[in-house]
């Protein structure tokens, strides 16, 4: 493989060797980062959009990270995060992952703009919004539907919207919706909302809101935007058709590894990378921090101790 400069903003000319590579620039992927520009170590923080902070940045409200009393908003939070990792040096390139593979000396890592060579890899890639997976939803993305309200809420003013799912994500969306839509349905497959109690009491108080529960999505309708949702009843099978302009999908996350192209590592059932306590892979030298990790809780409290430990641990493989 043949060593390059990888050149960014200002002609800035990057050395494609480094002890430690951050792949993502997350909640995670920046605290690992600040960790390793504090520490002296020679790395690279490799994200794909120019803009770093990963799904935090579309939440409009972080109302449980400690250190902020009053509701912080997402974009506004990671770019603290941001500032501070540049502080201590932290080198972030902006650039797309395209293949991990490892190598006799360690690993290799192919993105857009050339190639960089690592003794240690911090895996900090994130993960996606699951797609619901139903007839109309390919056709609508971007045509009323939409899994960021934060992003596509003011399109809908006086309109009326749906919003599938019952976990945090979605009721704290459905709430900010309301800000804007007239009447917004919250679609849920169970009977009951799997969302913290404190968001529950919000959302059964809102008037705008009005709750659908023990219906799952079979259809997307409209012509060349959404004009409906048919849904099915899981207690009598029975059909019904919602008149709404928008969809916002709520359903979990898809973890972002299809760049990762190293045979053994392992992951969990639902394609997580599985890690110990200390962010370590079965993969000597790979670890693995944030939602793209194999974990019990997501939050943006938990991403930070998982980047400052993913960091940590590679320094001490690399010494």
């Amino acid at each position: 493989m043949a060593e390059i400069s990888i050149s960014i903003g200002g002609g800035k000319k990057i050395d494609p060797k480094y002890d430690i590579a951050i792949i993502g620039a997350g909640s995670a992927g920046l605290t690992a980062a600040l960790y390793a520009g504090r520490a002296r170590v020679n790395h690279i923080l490799i994200e794909k959009t120019p803009i770093p902070g990963g799904q935090i940045v579309n939440t409009e409200k972080v109302e449980n990270y400690p250190g902020f009393p009053e509701p912080v908003g997402g974009f506004e939070l990671v770019d603290y995060f941001r500032k501070q990792a540049e502080k201590f040096e932290a080198n972030i390139i902006t650039a797309n992952v395209n293949r991990l593979t490892k190598n006799r000396n360690g690993f290799s890592i192919e993105t857009d703009e050339g190639n960089i060579l690592a003794k240690a890899v911090v895996i900090a890639s994130g993960a996606s919004p699951r797609k619901i997976g139903i007839d109309g939803e390919g056709k609508f993305i971007g045509r009323g539907i939409s899994f960021c309200a934060t992003c596509d809420a003011a399109l809908y003013k006086g309109k009326t919207v749906a919003v599938i799912g019952g976990g945090d994500a979605a009721i704290e969306e459905a709430m900010f919706l309301t800000k804007f839509a007239q009447k917004v349905y919250i679609i849920h497959r169970r009977d009951e909302l799997r969302a913290t109690k404190i968001l529950q009491e919000r959302a059964f108080a809102n008037e705008k809101i009005e709750f659908v529960l023990s219906y799952v999505p079979q259809e997307v309708l409209g012509d060349e935007f959404v004009e409906g949702i048919k849904i099915l009843s899981r207690k009598d099978n029975s059909i019904k058709v919602l008149k709404v302009d928008g969809i916002f999908v709520y359903i979990g996350i898809i973890p972002n590894t299809d760049f990762i192209e190293i045979d053994e590592i392992k992951f969990d059932d639902r394609g997580f990378i599985i890690t110990d306590t200390e962010m370590r892979t079965n993969i000597d030298g790979v670890f693995a921090a944030g939602d793209v990790r194999s974990k019990f809780l997501r939050q943006v409290s938990t991403a930070v101790g998982d980047g400052a430990t993913a960091e940590f641990a590679a320094e001490k493989f690399i010494e």
